[in-house]
């Protein structure tokens, strides 16, 4: 099996939510980005595919969730530190993100949650294992 992962979302506005996730500091693989669909690159195996809702709707039978108000999906992220998550969440709600859930600190743990500006649900976070923690 491959090791490439892809995630499918419908958005409202394609545009709109390409420049949101630019603002982040996102890419976008050209070769499978058009006007309905943008490949947005989360690392070399991971790719969100952001889907015109119309579109998405060609690979589905179900209703599409209503992402303002249900949640389909919590979307996580790693960051290298504390200092990471909070700058990416300020980005974040400074390019029109809602905040989600207050902060998560637990033991090794601390993480962040937005709303996108289509409603899906991301959570950032840092995690440190101590020196002796089985991998």
């Amino acid at each position: 099996m491959s090791d490439m992962f892809f995630i499918n979302l419908p958005v409202e506005n394609l545009q709109d939510t390409m420049s949101f996730f630019t603002g982040l500091g996102f890419g976008y693989d050209m070769r499978l980005t058009d006007d309905q669909t943008a490949a947005l690159i989360i690392n070399e195996h991971a790719t969100v595919m952001l889907l015109q809702k119309s579109f998405f709707r060609s690979f589905t039978t179900k209703e599409i969730a209503d992402s303002t108000i249900h949640a389909e999906v919590i979307l996580s992220l790693s960051a290298d530190s504390r200092e990471e998550v909070d700058a990416f969440l300020d980005r974040a709600m400074a390019l029109g993100a809602r905040p989600s859930i207050p902060v998560v600190e637990m033991e090794g743990m601390y993480s962040r949650s937005f709303q996108d500006i289509d409603g899906h649900l991301w959570e950032v976070g840092y995690m440190s294992f101590p020196p002796d923690a089985p991998g």
